[in-house]
Protein backbone atom coordinates (compact mmCIF):
# COMPACT_ATOMS: atom_id res chain seq x y z
CA UNK A 1 0.00 0.00 0.00
CA UNK A 2 1.05 3.96 -0.79
CA UNK A 3 0.07 7.28 -0.48
CA UNK A 4 0.28 9.77 -2.51
CA UNK A 5 -0.30 11.42 -5.92
CA UNK A 6 0.10 9.13 -8.87
CA UNK A 7 -0.13 9.75 -12.80
CA UNK A 8 -2.77 7.40 -14.41
CA UNK A 9 -3.20 7.07 -17.89
CA UNK A 10 -6.88 7.52 -19.05
CA UNK A 11 -7.46 4.89 -22.27
CA UNK A 12 -9.38 6.96 -25.05
CA UNK A 13 -11.82 5.30 -26.99
CA UNK A 14 -12.97 6.19 -30.38
CA UNK A 15 -14.62 3.53 -32.24
CA UNK A 16 -17.64 2.90 -30.30
CA UNK A 17 -21.38 3.80 -30.70
CA UNK A 18 -22.03 4.39 -26.85
CA UNK A 19 -19.69 7.42 -25.08
CA UNK A 20 -17.09 5.24 -23.03
CA UNK A 21 -16.97 6.21 -19.09
CA UNK A 22 -14.73 4.14 -16.85
CA UNK A 23 -16.38 2.84 -13.42
CA UNK A 24 -12.61 2.79 -12.19
CA UNK A 25 -11.61 6.16 -12.46
CA UNK A 26 -14.76 8.59 -13.58
CA UNK A 27 -14.30 11.92 -15.52
CA UNK A 28 -12.44 14.44 -13.34
CA UNK A 29 -11.92 12.31 -10.20
CA UNK A 30 -8.68 13.09 -8.35
CA UNK A 31 -8.85 11.26 -5.33
CA UNK A 32 -9.97 7.99 -4.35
CA UNK A 33 -13.20 7.71 -2.06
CA UNK A 34 -11.42 6.00 0.38
CA UNK A 35 -9.34 9.35 0.99
CA UNK A 36 -12.89 11.28 0.78
CA UNK A 37 -13.94 9.33 3.53
CA UNK A 38 -10.70 10.02 5.39
CA UNK A 39 -11.14 13.48 5.71
CA UNK A 40 -14.20 14.26 7.70
CA UNK A 41 -12.53 11.68 9.82
CA UNK A 42 -8.84 13.38 10.66
CA UNK A 43 -11.34 16.33 11.36
CA UNK A 44 -13.41 14.53 14.14
CA UNK A 45 -10.12 13.59 15.58
CA UNK A 46 -8.99 16.89 16.39
CA UNK A 47 -7.50 19.25 13.36
CA UNK A 48 -9.50 22.25 11.93
CA UNK A 49 -10.00 22.97 8.44
CA UNK A 50 -6.89 24.77 8.27
CA UNK A 51 -4.73 22.00 9.26
CA UNK A 52 -5.77 19.84 6.69
CA UNK A 53 -3.36 20.99 4.04
CA UNK A 54 -0.57 20.31 5.89
CA UNK A 55 -1.86 17.28 7.39
CA UNK A 56 -2.57 15.30 4.19
CA UNK A 57 0.27 16.71 2.33
CA UNK A 58 2.13 14.74 4.81
CA UNK A 59 -0.32 11.53 3.89
CA UNK A 60 -0.85 12.09 0.12
CA UNK A 61 1.94 14.23 -1.59
CA UNK A 62 2.34 17.64 -1.96
CA UNK A 63 -0.15 17.69 -4.91
CA UNK A 64 -2.75 16.89 -3.05
CA UNK A 65 -6.10 18.63 -4.46
CA UNK A 66 -8.11 18.86 -1.37
CA UNK A 67 -9.71 22.71 -0.65
CA UNK A 68 -11.50 23.91 2.54
CA UNK A 69 -14.71 23.67 0.18
CA UNK A 70 -13.94 20.57 -0.24
CA UNK A 71 -13.89 19.41 3.31
CA UNK A 72 -17.13 21.36 4.27
CA UNK A 73 -18.91 19.43 1.38
CA UNK A 74 -17.65 16.44 2.90
CA UNK A 75 -18.93 17.52 6.29
CA UNK A 76 -22.40 18.53 5.27
CA UNK A 77 -22.45 14.92 4.62
CA UNK A 78 -23.29 14.28 7.99
CA UNK A 79 -26.13 16.66 8.05
CA UNK A 80 -27.87 14.83 5.98
CA UNK A 81 -27.00 11.23 7.78
CA UNK A 82 -28.22 12.94 11.05
CA UNK A 83 -31.36 13.62 9.64
CA UNK A 84 -32.07 10.10 8.55
CA UNK A 85 -30.97 9.19 11.78
CA UNK A 86 -33.10 10.92 13.51
CA UNK A 87 -35.89 10.00 11.74
CA UNK A 88 -35.48 6.13 11.98
CA UNK A 89 -37.94 3.44 13.49
CA UNK A 90 -37.21 2.34 16.81
CA UNK A 91 -39.77 -0.42 16.35
CA UNK A 92 -37.18 -2.91 16.59
CA UNK A 93 -35.21 -2.07 19.77
CA UNK A 94 -36.52 -3.23 23.34
CA UNK A 95 -35.01 -0.54 25.54
CA UNK A 96 -34.92 -1.63 29.50
CA UNK A 97 -32.62 1.39 31.30
CA UNK A 98 -31.79 4.77 29.50
CA UNK A 99 -29.38 7.58 30.48
CA UNK A 100 -30.07 11.20 30.36
CA UNK A 101 -27.51 14.01 30.33
CA UNK A 102 -27.39 17.58 28.78
CA UNK A 103 -23.89 18.58 28.12
CA UNK A 104 -23.16 21.89 27.29
CA UNK A 105 -21.24 23.10 24.32
CA UNK A 106 -20.18 26.54 23.84
CA UNK A 107 -20.75 27.83 20.24
CA UNK A 108 -19.32 30.89 18.54
CA UNK A 109 -22.49 33.15 17.49
CA UNK A 110 -24.49 32.01 20.88
CA UNK A 111 -24.78 34.17 23.71
CA UNK A 112 -25.34 31.00 25.76
CA UNK A 113 -23.90 27.73 25.85
CA UNK A 114 -26.36 25.58 24.65
CA UNK A 115 -27.08 22.20 25.61
CA UNK A 116 -26.79 19.12 23.71
CA UNK A 117 -29.37 16.14 24.93
CA UNK A 118 -28.71 12.80 25.19
CA UNK A 119 -29.96 9.65 25.18
CA UNK A 120 -28.29 6.39 25.70
CA UNK A 121 -30.58 3.06 26.05
CA UNK A 122 -29.50 -0.68 27.45
CA UNK A 123 -30.92 -2.74 24.91
CA UNK A 124 -32.81 -6.67 26.33
CA UNK A 125 -29.58 -7.80 24.90
CA UNK A 126 -27.57 -6.47 27.41
CA UNK A 127 -25.99 -3.80 24.02
CA UNK A 128 -26.33 -0.12 24.53
CA UNK A 129 -27.02 2.44 21.82
CA UNK A 130 -27.29 6.20 21.37
CA UNK A 131 -30.61 6.79 20.81
CA UNK A 132 -31.26 10.61 20.48
CA UNK A 133 -28.82 13.68 20.53
CA UNK A 134 -31.21 16.79 20.31
CA UNK A 135 -29.94 20.65 20.93
CA UNK A 136 -32.01 21.76 23.57
CA UNK A 137 -32.22 23.00 26.85
CA UNK A 138 -31.05 21.13 30.00
CA UNK A 139 -33.11 22.14 32.25
CA UNK A 140 -36.38 22.44 30.47
CA UNK A 141 -39.24 20.23 30.46
CA UNK A 142 -40.29 21.15 27.17
CA UNK A 143 -37.08 20.14 25.85
CA UNK A 144 -36.76 16.79 27.10
CA UNK A 145 -40.56 16.31 26.38
CA UNK A 146 -40.14 17.16 22.43
CA UNK A 147 -37.30 14.48 22.92
CA UNK A 148 -39.23 11.66 24.37
CA UNK A 149 -42.00 12.33 21.73
CA UNK A 150 -39.97 11.74 19.05
CA UNK A 151 -38.13 8.47 20.39
CA UNK A 152 -41.98 7.62 21.14
CA UNK A 153 -43.53 8.54 17.79
CA UNK A 154 -40.72 6.06 15.92
CA UNK A 155 -41.55 3.28 18.49
CA UNK A 156 -39.72 3.36 21.53
CA UNK A 157 -40.96 1.51 24.57
CA UNK A 158 -41.49 2.43 27.89
CA UNK A 159 -38.04 2.08 29.59
CA UNK A 160 -38.11 0.36 32.70
CA UNK A 161 -35.88 2.55 34.40
CA UNK A 162 -34.36 6.00 33.28
CA UNK A 163 -31.07 7.45 35.38
CA UNK A 164 -30.04 10.91 35.13
CA UNK A 165 -29.29 14.08 37.51
CA UNK A 166 -31.93 15.69 39.75
CA UNK A 167 -32.03 18.91 38.03
CA UNK A 168 -32.91 17.98 34.60
CA UNK A 169 -36.04 19.02 33.14
CA UNK A 170 -36.18 15.11 31.84
CA UNK A 171 -38.62 14.24 34.87
CA UNK A 172 -41.28 16.25 34.70
CA UNK A 173 -41.02 15.47 30.64
CA UNK A 174 -40.98 12.09 31.90
CA UNK A 175 -44.38 12.10 33.69
CA UNK A 176 -45.82 13.56 30.46
CA UNK A 177 -44.40 11.27 27.72
CA UNK A 178 -43.40 7.78 30.03
CA UNK A 179 -45.23 8.29 33.14
CA UNK A 180 -44.92 4.22 33.98
CA UNK A 181 -40.84 4.17 33.86
CA UNK A 182 -39.46 3.90 37.16
CA UNK A 183 -36.71 6.95 37.78
CA UNK A 184 -32.86 7.21 39.18
CA UNK A 185 -30.80 9.68 40.36
CA UNK A 186 -27.50 9.58 39.61
CA UNK A 187 -25.47 9.03 42.83
CA UNK A 188 -22.62 10.97 41.19
CA UNK A 189 -24.23 14.31 41.21
CA UNK A 190 -25.62 13.51 44.23
CA UNK A 191 -22.37 13.19 46.15
CA UNK A 192 -20.73 16.37 44.59
CA UNK A 193 -23.94 18.48 45.83
CA UNK A 194 -23.93 17.11 49.02
CA UNK A 195 -19.83 17.38 49.47
CA UNK A 196 -20.44 21.18 47.88
CA UNK A 197 -22.08 22.31 50.93
CA UNK A 198 -19.42 20.75 53.45
CA UNK A 199 -16.33 22.98 54.38
CA UNK A 200 -13.48 21.63 52.70
CA UNK A 201 -11.90 20.45 55.88
CA UNK A 202 -14.74 18.07 55.96
CA UNK A 203 -14.67 16.85 52.65
CA UNK A 204 -12.55 13.99 52.97
CA UNK A 205 -14.08 12.42 55.49
CA UNK A 206 -17.69 12.84 54.21
CA UNK A 207 -16.66 11.80 50.84
CA UNK A 208 -15.91 8.03 52.09
CA UNK A 209 -19.07 7.97 54.36
CA UNK A 210 -20.92 9.07 51.60
CA UNK A 211 -19.57 6.46 48.81
CA UNK A 212 -20.55 3.46 51.45
CA UNK A 213 -24.22 4.36 51.23
CA UNK A 214 -25.04 3.23 47.55
CA UNK A 215 -22.78 0.31 48.19
CA UNK A 216 -24.88 -0.80 50.92
CA UNK A 217 -25.82 -4.47 49.37
CA UNK A 218 -29.65 -3.67 51.16
CA UNK A 219 -32.05 -0.93 50.29
CA UNK A 220 -32.54 -1.26 54.29
CA UNK A 221 -28.66 -0.96 55.20
CA UNK A 222 -28.05 2.05 53.02
CA UNK A 223 -31.10 3.96 54.79
CA UNK A 224 -29.08 3.40 57.90
CA UNK A 225 -25.99 4.46 56.76
CA UNK A 226 -27.63 7.58 55.09
CA UNK A 227 -29.24 8.37 58.45
CA UNK A 228 -25.74 7.80 60.18
CA UNK A 229 -23.86 10.74 57.46
CA UNK A 230 -26.76 12.96 58.10
CA UNK A 231 -26.41 12.90 61.99
CA UNK A 232 -23.15 13.51 62.00
CA UNK A 233 -23.86 16.36 59.78
CA UNK A 234 -26.55 18.24 62.14
CA UNK A 235 -24.03 17.64 65.11
CA UNK A 236 -21.34 19.68 62.92
CA UNK A 237 -24.13 22.70 61.84
CA UNK A 238 -24.80 21.19 58.79
CA UNK A 239 -28.46 20.40 58.28
CA UNK A 240 -28.69 21.76 54.81
CA UNK A 241 -26.47 19.04 53.65
CA UNK A 242 -28.45 16.63 55.39
CA UNK A 243 -31.34 17.83 53.71
CA UNK A 244 -29.58 17.77 50.11
CA UNK A 245 -28.74 13.92 50.51
CA UNK A 246 -32.23 13.01 51.63
CA UNK A 247 -34.00 14.89 48.82
CA UNK A 248 -35.72 12.83 46.04
CA UNK A 249 -34.51 9.67 48.59
CA UNK A 250 -36.64 6.86 47.22
CA UNK A 251 -35.65 7.81 43.57
CA UNK A 252 -31.96 7.54 44.64
CA UNK A 253 -31.99 3.72 45.70
CA UNK A 254 -34.04 2.75 42.95
CA UNK A 255 -31.72 0.28 41.56
CA UNK A 256 -32.47 -1.64 44.64
CA UNK A 257 -35.20 -3.33 42.40
CA UNK A 258 -33.17 -4.20 39.78
CA UNK A 259 -30.90 -7.56 39.45
CA UNK A 260 -27.46 -6.83 41.81
CA UNK A 261 -25.59 -7.56 39.02
CA UNK A 262 -26.54 -4.80 37.32
CA UNK A 263 -26.42 -1.91 40.00
CA UNK A 264 -23.12 -0.32 38.48
CA UNK A 265 -24.53 0.64 35.38
CA UNK A 266 -28.09 2.58 37.00
CA UNK A 267 -25.99 4.25 39.90
CA UNK A 268 -24.76 6.98 37.99
CA UNK A 269 -25.13 8.09 34.45
CA UNK A 270 -21.25 7.19 34.00
CA UNK A 271 -22.74 5.72 30.17
CA UNK A 272 -23.27 9.21 28.82
CA UNK A 273 -20.49 11.14 30.60
CA UNK A 274 -17.69 8.89 29.70
CA UNK A 275 -17.85 9.46 26.07
CA UNK A 276 -18.27 12.99 26.70
CA UNK A 277 -15.58 13.44 28.24
CA UNK A 278 -13.57 13.11 25.22
CA UNK A 279 -16.04 15.00 23.53
CA UNK A 280 -15.94 17.88 25.74
CA UNK A 281 -12.22 18.64 25.33
CA UNK A 282 -12.74 18.27 21.55
CA UNK A 283 -15.38 21.09 21.06
CA UNK A 284 -14.03 23.10 23.82
CA UNK A 285 -10.83 23.16 21.61
CA UNK A 286 -13.39 23.89 18.39
CA UNK A 287 -13.66 27.58 18.55
CA UNK A 288 -14.90 27.33 15.46
CA UNK A 289 -18.17 26.25 15.70
CA UNK A 290 -20.24 29.20 14.76
CA UNK A 291 -24.04 27.69 15.21
CA UNK A 292 -25.20 25.05 17.74
CA UNK A 293 -26.24 22.71 15.06
CA UNK A 294 -23.02 22.65 13.64
CA UNK A 295 -22.15 21.22 17.05
CA UNK A 296 -24.58 18.34 17.19
CA UNK A 297 -23.40 17.39 14.10
CA UNK A 298 -19.93 16.65 14.73
CA UNK A 299 -21.05 15.39 18.72
CA UNK A 300 -23.21 13.06 17.11
CA UNK A 301 -20.80 11.63 14.58
CA UNK A 302 -18.24 11.14 17.30
CA UNK A 303 -21.12 9.60 19.44
CA UNK A 304 -21.60 6.99 16.67
CA UNK A 305 -17.93 6.06 16.75
CA UNK A 306 -17.70 5.85 20.53
CA UNK A 307 -20.62 3.92 20.24
CA UNK A 308 -19.09 0.97 18.55
CA UNK A 309 -17.20 0.62 21.51
CA UNK A 310 -19.71 0.43 24.10
CA UNK A 311 -19.47 -2.15 26.82
CA UNK A 312 -22.28 -4.20 27.57
CA UNK A 313 -23.94 -4.45 30.83
CA UNK A 314 -23.18 -7.08 33.46
CA UNK A 315 -25.16 -10.21 33.55
CA UNK A 316 -26.96 -9.32 29.92
CA UNK A 317 -28.98 -12.78 30.28
CA UNK A 318 -30.74 -11.28 33.05
CA UNK A 319 -31.95 -7.78 31.33
CA UNK A 320 -34.44 -9.67 29.46
CA UNK A 321 -36.31 -10.66 32.34
CA UNK A 322 -36.14 -6.87 33.62
CA UNK A 323 -37.69 -5.81 30.05
CA UNK A 324 -40.37 -8.66 30.79
CA UNK A 325 -41.13 -7.42 34.15
CA UNK A 326 -39.54 -9.85 36.24
CA UNK A 327 -39.64 -8.05 39.81
CA UNK A 328 -36.68 -7.98 42.25
CA UNK A 329 -36.22 -6.51 45.69
CA UNK A 330 -32.60 -5.69 46.98
CA UNK A 331 -31.04 -6.86 43.78
CA UNK A 332 -32.53 -10.57 43.82
CA UNK A 333 -36.07 -11.50 42.32
CA UNK A 334 -38.92 -11.23 44.28
CA UNK A 335 -40.02 -14.41 44.44
CA UNK A 336 -36.95 -15.56 45.89
CA UNK A 337 -36.51 -12.52 48.56
CA UNK A 338 -39.72 -13.87 49.82
CA UNK A 339 -38.47 -17.33 50.38
CA UNK A 340 -35.19 -16.19 52.31
CA UNK A 341 -37.66 -13.87 54.49
CA UNK A 342 -39.72 -17.14 55.28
Amino acid sequence: MISGTLEVSRPRVRNSEEKFESRLLPLFTRRTNEVSELIPQVYLHGLSEGDFDLALRGLLGDDAPVSAPTVARLKDRWNVELSEWHSRSLDDLEVVYIWVDGVYVKAGLEREKAAVLVVIAALSDGSKRVLSVDPGYRESVESWSETLRSLKSRGMNCPRLVVGDGHLGIWGALRNVYPESNEQRCWNHKLLNVLDRLPKRDQAQAKLMLKRIPCAETRKESGRLRKLFSQRCEERGHESVSATLERDWERMVAFYDYPKEHWQHPRSTNPVESPFASLRVRTDVAKRYKRVDRAIEVIWKMLMVVEKRFRRLNAPELIKAVYNGEKYEDGIPAQTAEEVAA
